[in-house]
């Protein structure tokens, strides 16, 4: 059984003569954990810090290069480069390399559909198939260095496709099925990128969402994609109906399943990525091959203790960074079964989730709160319905998670034996930077666990000092690690970048947090525009652009509130030009957001007002309409009240100086 201890009952750091829930693995589960103490974990963190080349480059012996780096770790901050010397290949790491071993054939993806669907890959065919398609990328013009955008669903091809680029050079930027043919253009647009790779339907409820029509309706508004490469899902029609598109299933068995991977310098960029920057507006970054392939490496199997018989089910779709980093990459890296889904958790049945892992014995759940909450809803008596014993692990991504919800979990899920990591990561960091290591850390519900080793990080006032344990501060990582993004091709100078200029010297997260004394950490949200939202982060500003489009709206103004479900909800402030705000416009209006970016971005809800109020500088008052938007909500109570208390207090010290 797991040792569940009440701990401090005396003053806690923010109530006082509260009670702190402290969990911690069975002993069974330390005894074979790559991390078994706290004090285990606390040597390695002080030897990776004081010594972070040293420990860096131990690590990264554990993967092959062609040639070793010269230095491990060469500049500071935001001009650091790692391994610069390396020479190496992400796709050969997690295919080629485990080849020679008895991973050969062991599968290396499991992957089924709502239709019931599935496919196993094992590492022998899934490296077959990624030559046959690099060779058919080059066949048709890619070459080292190219952008590729690949918009597909959650199905083995995408991988694959993401594993071809990595093979022959080529720099793939992975866009989400559920974003619309505008965003979708705008982000060809925005890397001048020739080479497309679809599908043509992404099942979902039942339905055939029509991927290769947004895909022709994104082309009509950019002009530098010269090949479309479109796997056909549905059976039927493999013909192409343009000189500009190719079909996957007519070219894949023409070329030779032959395909030396290519050496890559560890600067080399591996995947670019979009997100949102501190304003929410639309930015392109990068993540090169060396430092991210060693991080994503560790991370995957030091957080998830991964072993190598272990399935991993990060749900994640593959466009996200957890993704990248932990349905794909960090898993095939350490040569263990990766399973991925085609839906959405709770159909065609409330019981989905529950039957997969029960038919696939999986043994670590990767997920975030919204869907958790989704799940407790439905209530207990589907989980209970099957055996989900061979669960070892939980993991919890994307957003700050409740204690009832994370109790839920910890009980009724990992029924008590299941260590669960709540981890913090973000599209710039590559990779998690803050998690419990499951052997060794304690847990405590709502909270992320330590700083991973290698990476140090700090809690800060606006003027850059440590903050006192039980305070709260603006969360900073020091001066830099290994899968950090650097800027796009357009954006290279560190002085356009205010993440990096705001404590200077350190990457600034955008994140408020809280420290305890047991070292736990307590994310309690964004100071700045960007909106996070059901594990998805979306841009206000992007969402105003889009706004002002359509000829209804005269100004516009979005923000956030929080929200039990979400973490934060999309709240648009309106003002309209000579029209009635009627509650049909209000439909039209945030189905018009959801059409132009995707459903994600669609507000919550949508108010019209006679004008915007503003600030003497001229500047929209947004924290007037913050305020607005919390109006009617239920008062927030003990801890929650006071994160939220602190979070507004540093957002608007933040606020006044990035404003001024």
């Amino acid at each position: 059984m797991s040792v569940r201890t009440e701990i401090n009952k005396g003053e806690n750091s923010l109530n006082n003569q509260s009670e702190a829930e402290i969990f911690r693995a069975t002993d069974e589960f330390r005894e074979d954990a790559h991390f078994a103490s706290l004090n285990q974990y606390k040597n390695v963190y002080e030897f990776s810090i004081a010594d972070k080349e040293r420990f860096w480059s131990g690590e990264a012996r554990e993967l092959y290069w062609f040639n070793l780096w010269k230095e491990v770790k060469q500049g500071k901050a935001f001009n650091s480069k790692w391994f610069s010397g390396g020479k190496t290949n992400l796709s050969y790491n997690c295919l080629d390399r485990h080849l020679p071993t008895d991973k050969r054939n062991k599968a290396a993806i499991i992957w089924e559909s709502e239709s019931g669907e599935s496919k196993i890959l094992t590492y022998q065919l899934l490296f077959t198939q990624v030559c046959k398609f690099a060779n058919v990328l080059t066949k048709f013009g890619v070459q080292k260095g190219d952008y590729v955008i690949i918009y597909m669903g959650v199905i083995p091809e995408a991988v694959m496709a993401m594993l071809a680029c990595n093979r022959i050079g080529a720099v793939h930027s992975v866009v989400s099925s559920d974003l619309s043919s505008h965003a979708l253009s705008e982000r060809i647009n925005n890397l001048s990128c020739k080479y497309l790779i679809t599908q043509d339907y992404v099942l979902k409820k039942e339905n055939q969402v029509n991927l290769k029509n947004k895909v022709d309706n994104a082309l009509q508004n950019s002009t530098s994609v010269e090949k479309v490469i479109v796997f056909k899902r549905i059976n039927g029609e493999t013909k192409a109906v343009s000189e500009k598109e190719i079909i996957w299933q007519n070219e894949i068995d023409k070329v030779s399943d032959e395909c030396e991977a290519v050496p890559l310098p560890s600067q080399h960029p591996l995947f670019s990525m979009f997100t949102n920057g501190p304003k929410g507006d639309l930015v392109n970054i990068l993540h090169l091959t060396g430092g991210y392939m060693v991080q994503s490496y560790l991370t995957a199997k030091w957080i998830f203790d991964l072993k190598g018989n272990d399935i991993i089910w990060s749900v994640s779709d593959i466009s996200w960074i957890s993704g990248h980093s932990y349905s794909i990459y960090g898993p095939l890296l350490n040569g263990v079964t990766t399973f991925l889904y085609e839906g959405v958790p709770i159909y065609p049945d409330p019981d989905r989730y529950w039957q997969l892992i029960s038919k696939y014995r999986i043994n670590i759940l990767y997920i975030n709160p919204t869907t958790i909450r989704a799940l407790l809803k439905l209530g207990n008596e589907w989980v209970f319905k099957h055996d989900i014993s061979s669960l070892r692990l939980l993991g919890i991504k994307g957003e700050t998670i409740k204690k009832d919800t994370w109790l839920w979990l910890y009980e009724n899920v990992g029924k008590g034996k299941c260590p669960i990591v709540d981890t913090w990561l973000q599209t710039e960091t590559g990779s998690a930077i803050i998690s419990p290591l499951p052997g060794a850390s304690e847990f405590k519900p709502g909270y992320t666990g330590c700083p991973f080793p290698g990476v140090e990080i700090d809690i800060v006032d606006i003027d850059g000092n440590s903050v006192k344990e039980g305070e709260g501060g603006y969360l900073i990582i020091k001066d830099s690690w290994p899968s950090m993004f650097t800027a796009s091709k357009e954006e290279k100078k560190e002085t356009k970048l205010s993440c990096w200029k705001q404590f200077e010297g350190n990457y600034f997260t955008g994140d408020a947090a809280v420290r305890e004394k047991c070292g736990f950490i307590k994310i309690i949200g964004r100071v700045d525009d960007v909106i996070k939202t059901a594990g998805n982060r979306v841009g206000g500003s992007e969402i105003e652009k889009i706004l002002l489009t359509h000829p209804s709206v005269k100004e516009a103004a979005v923000v956030k509130r929080s929200d039990e479900i979400i973490e934060n909800a999309i709240v648009a402030f309106v003002t309209l030009s000579n029209v009635e705000g009627t509650p049909l416009l209000k439909e039209e209006l945030r189905n018009y957001i959801s059409e132009k970016i995707g459903p994600m971005a669609k507000p919550d809800e949508m108010t019209f007002l006679a004008k915007l109020t503003r600030l003497e500088n001229g500047e929209i008052d947004r924290g007037l309409l913050r305020e607005k938007a919390k109006e009617g909500l239920k008062e927030l109570s003990g801890e929650e009240a006071m994160h939220q208390e602190i979070l507004e207090r540093l957002r608007e010290d933040y606020q006044k100086i990035h404003s001024g």
